[in-house]
């Protein structure tokens, strides 16, 4: 017959016993049926509820690694801005660097790690992360704000008139505001590697030049025109009036410079 000491051996290990059991049950080793699985299940929520998960973490500042992680562009209005073809006012990438246009001119900025992730985070906070619209997109000839994040889409129509948050935080997308602290590198000139040329035939009336590069009506049908690749180093200047004769045709000729990550013509759709 077992004395008090025996059992106040016995009581410990059975405790001790329980309490193992009970963790790996908890921990979700795989044996037990109450804990959550080692890999959770994929959401099912839509991807244009959530951004990227570029959006999270920014990657290394390799070009090879560069993924748009936010852009925005105007359309519409009386003259029909933001057309095929057109260059978005502002790209942001998961290294840092942003791309701006103004005035037909593209300079390029670096923000360091931690300012490009509140950057996303304040997008996200102010609703960019899901699709919508923000105002009635039944005003003639509005001018409408496309912001792309990730896989969402949202328009804003006619955003100087808005109040929300979307509209607000366009303002913090102005990199030429951007303080000095929050760059990596002092703004600089955006110089592409190559320039995609779109081409329409026309009667060309005024004044016509020969085209030097790869004939004109080679390309492929893009972006309202046919698109072909040239170095940027030698596209010759597309002046306003003037026309280019390429293989007994004349054309007229749009220039469009290949942003990061944009390798041919298929991309500019």
């Amino acid at each position: 017959m077992a004395g008090p000491y025996t059992r106040s051996r016995r009581l410990p290990a059975l405790a001790c016993a329980a309490l193992t059991a009970c963790a790996l049950t908890a921990c979700g080793d795989g044996s037990g049926e109450t804990g959550p699985p080692a890999h959770p299940a994929p959401s099912t929520s839509p991807s244009t509820s959530t951004a990227s998960p570029s959006t999270t973490s920014p990657a290394k500042d390799d070009p090879a690694q560069e993924e748009l992680v936010l852009r925005w562009r105007n359309t519409g209005g009386i003259a029909g801005i933001g057309g095929p073809g057109s260059v978005p006012e502002f790209s942001l990438y998961s290294t840092g660097r942003a791309v701006a246009a103004s005035q037909g001119r593209l300079t390029e900025y670096r923000l360091k790690p931690d300012a490009l992730r509140r950057l996303l985070a304040e997008a996200r906070a102010a609703g960019l992360g899901r699709s919508h619209t923000v105002g009635s997109d039944r005003i003639a000839d509005a001018i409408t704000t496309v912001v792309t994040m990730g896989g969402a889409t949202t328009r804003i129509v006619q955003a100087e008139s808005q109040a929300g948050p979307e509209a607000r935080f366009l303002k913090k997308l102005d990199p030429a505001a951007w303080p000095a602290s929050r760059l990596s590198a002092k703004p600089g000139p955006y110089t592409p590697a190559r320039t995609a040329v779109l081409a329409g035939e026309t009667a060309g009336s005024g004044t016509v030049e020969t085209w030097p590069l790869e004939p004109l009506g080679d390309g492929e049908r893009v972006a309202g025109g046919i698109c072909t690749l040239a170095p940027s180093k030698k596209t010759p200047a597309a002046k306003p009036g003037t026309a280019w004769r390429s293989a007994g045709k004349t054309y007229s000729v749009r220039l469009r410079p290949l942003l990061p990550g944009e390798t041919s013509c298929r991309d500019l759709r």
